[in-house]
């Protein structure tokens, strides 16, 4: 079980004040607060050891065993095969960007690719672009706008002999749904696709396992698992090795050098293993009910997946929290799970519109909650097929709140009271 004080003593975000209020950090699914252990081994390389790899001196060869030691945490918290299926890389959609044009010639035209109403763009655009260069065929997988879930039938009439490849999210981030991409990856298996996931929304709530996916490639961003600015590829080893990749000619030919070919950004590969290393302290001190051994796992591995299984347990209380005070406002729509059984099926990002005959821009509740210290997202948080699909693109998207380990449930409360008081006042001015 989660102690909040002590977890949130290793946040020095979560003590600092607005307008000598409390902050109430609810824009967590577009990045969160960082713990102390991100935050010192970032200065430890900005100053202890800041140099270039590679080197014949003690600052470089600090930097070059650190940067080995990032590619090996990552490993194991996508429980890869090895280092060498981890990249680097500024951000997902620079690494999603790369890894386009790079797959783009094993592609022919009329060849077939799927893709999901439930996409981040930055999961849609660069596979649609690569589609329109190469003459491709796109299929998109629909979501039941009641259900907030993919229409399996349809995706399962979808794959056949013609698919090519395939990318899916893991874990919606606008509706917070999670797909179930463990059936969807062994279909387009069976096909013999390639399958690229977007974990960005998924990797801070729930356990991720690259080898029991069987997927091919994966992507995630170290800043919304409490870590800095920081894109991570996995990739299967021998589809790293072999596809075309722009780099510098006396960079080496290997996995990951060559996607990785100039200066990287040291301190946020350090920032990464700060943020791994938290999750392991939460598993070790306070994870144990959730450990899953089963022998076969690294134990850091192990503790990081502890770690998430507890947190998950608590961000479940907050969603179940959030979205039943949200539906007890007059003209407050949540768009996604409402459904507490299901909500195994979802993390805890929760969006809402207020609608009514004059439904109310979503910025000005977001301008109204901070005035409160309360921070949240609004618009379509670059889930344009979403918000499109539903129809809300020019009402200006929906209102996200997104909890995590760290938010209390009276922070929840707050929010959802101030909701309330927004709607009544709006309500009394029309």
């Amino acid at each position: 079980m989660l102690d909040l004080d002590v977890i949130r003593a290793e946040f020095p975000a979560l003590a600092l004040t607005h307008d000598d209020g409390p902050r109430t950090y609810l824009d967590n699914p577009a990045g969160t607060q960082v713990p102390r252990r991100v935050l010192e081994r970032m200065t430890e390389a900005l100053v202890e050891w800041n140099a270039n790899m590679h080197g014949n001196f003690r600052t470089s060869v600090r930097a070059t065993e650190m940067s080995r030691q990032a590619h090996l945490a990552m490993a194991d918290f996508y429980h890869a095969r090895s280092e060498r299926e981890i990249v680097f890389g500024p951000n997902m959609t620079t690494l999603t960007f790369t890894m386009a044009r790079a797959l783009a010639g094993r592609f022919r035209e009329g060849d077939e690719i799927i893709t999901t109403h439930m996409e981040h763009e930055g999961n849609n655009s660069p596979w649609r672009i690569m589609a329109a260069e190469r003459g491709l065929v796109v299929h998109t997988v629909p979501f039941d706008r009641h259900t907030y879930e993919l229409d399996l039938d349809v995706f399962d009439a979808l794959v056949t002999e013609r698919t090519r490849f395939a990318a899916i999210n893991v874990a919606s981030n606008l509706l917070g749904t999670i797909n179930p991409v463990e059936h969807m990856v062994r279909r387009l298996r069976e096909v013999g696709a390639i399958t690229y996931l977007d974990a960005v929304q998924y990797a801070p709530h729930g356990p991720i396992d690259v080898q029991a996916l069987g997927c091919d490639f994966l992507v995630a961003s170290a800043y919304k698992f409490y870590g800095p600015h920081q894109g991570v590829l996995y990739g299967r080893e021998e589809l790293l090795a072999e596809l075309p990749v722009s780099k510098l000619r006396n960079v080496p030919d290997v996995a990951p050098d060559r996607w990785e070919t100039g200066c990287q950004s040291l301190e946020g590969q350090a920032g990464t293993i700060g943020a791994v290393e938290y999750l392991q302290w939460v598993g070790r001190t306070m994870g144990q009910e959730f450990r899953a051994d089963d022998g076969e796992l690294p134990e850091r591995t192990v503790e990081v997946h502890a770690a998430l299984r507890a947190m998950v347990a608590h961000e479940e209380v907050l969603a179940a929290r959030l979205i039943a005070g949200l539906q007890q406002v007059t003209g407050v729509r949540v768009h996604g799970i409402t459904d507490p059984a299901a909500f195994h099926r979802r993390v805890p990002t929760v969006s809402f519109t207020v609608d009514g005959p004059a439904p109310v821009d979503p910025a000005e509740v977001a301008r109204f909650l901070d005035r409160h210290g309360v921070y949240v997202w609004n618009g379509h948080s670059y889930a344009v097929p979403v918000v499109e699909w539903l129809g809300l693109l020019s009402r200006g998207g929906v209102v996200r709140v997104g909890p995590t380990h760290y938010n209390t449930v009276e922070e929840i409360d707050r929010c959802v009271s101030l909701v309330d008081e927004f709607v009544s006042r709006h309500r009394t001015a029309a």
